[in-house]
């Protein structure tokens, strides 16, 4: 292996707190073809095996918590959560919360065409890291780094297009025949490029939900998880 591509790893691995017994997978997880293409001399491979074995690892993850933690949810929404949380897009953004583009080795002419934020490149390394994890750690490692660093997105409502807290609320309510519930802004503070707002959920003239988010809207569906939360575990 090169001195500087262990170096490289290194920091990463000491990012994200994992250390990988075979530093070999952690370096293919991150070596595009076109760099294999460049430096046949290095005997590298390249990440595409990993990425189709990271592909189903991930969907197996994030399938068993969402099966966990939706015991209600039938499954035709789960399936539709998933797709929101394993689709290209979101992948590119886990990527990127984790700087994993600054570590993909790529050719000289990959990274000319600005390669290293294609979209569909980003995606295909954080599948391919999650293949080398699993080979490395098992599911377990692999659920360890998923408890980190992906399902608190989940839970902090990033997937609320699918994950619809506030229409959820409304449903249980209607169902249970109570009153009509209420939202309000009831705080807004930082800076414009990082504004946090306090939203509360009201039923019956009584706070039932706090949220805090970075838009009206995602407070509001946080403060929405809130009581959903609370009536789950008082049943």
């Amino acid at each position: 292996m090169e001195v500087l591509d262990v170096m490289n790893f290194k920091a990463l691995e000491k990012q994200l707190g994992i250390k990988f017994k075979n530093q070999r997978l952690l370096i293919q997880a991150f070596t595009h073809s076109s760099y294999v293409n460049e430096n046949k001399n290095r005997k590298k491979q390249d990440n595409e095996r990993l990425e189709f074995l990271g592909d189903a690892v991930l969907e197996l993850g994030i399938s068993q918590y969402l099966y966990r933690t939706y015991p209600n949810k039938p499954e035709g929404e789960l399936t539709k959560i998933r797709a929101t949380i394993v689709c290209e897009p979101a992948l590119v953004q886990f990527a990127l919360s984790l700087n994993f583009d600054k570590f993909v080795l790529l050719g000289r002419g990959e990274e000319r065409t600005g390669g290293r934020q294609r979209p569909a490149l980003l995606a295909d390394v954080f599948e391919a890291f999650i293949g080398a994890l699993y080979l490395d750690q098992d599911f377990e490692g692999v659920n360890v780094f998923l408890k980190r660093f992906i399902y608190p997105k989940i839970e902090k409502g990033t997937f609320s297009n699918a994950l619809d807290y506030k229409s959820q609320l409304q449903e249980l309510i209607q169902k249970n025949k109570q009153t009509a519930i209420n939202y309000q802004i009831v705080c807004e503070k930082g800076p414009a490029h990082d504004r946090e707002f306090v939203a509360h959920v009201i039923i019956n003239n009584r706070i039932v939900g706090v949220g805090h988010g970075r838009t009206k809207k995602e407070s509001e569906q946080l403060a929405a998880k809130k009581a959903l939360d609370q009536y789950h575990t008082t049943i």
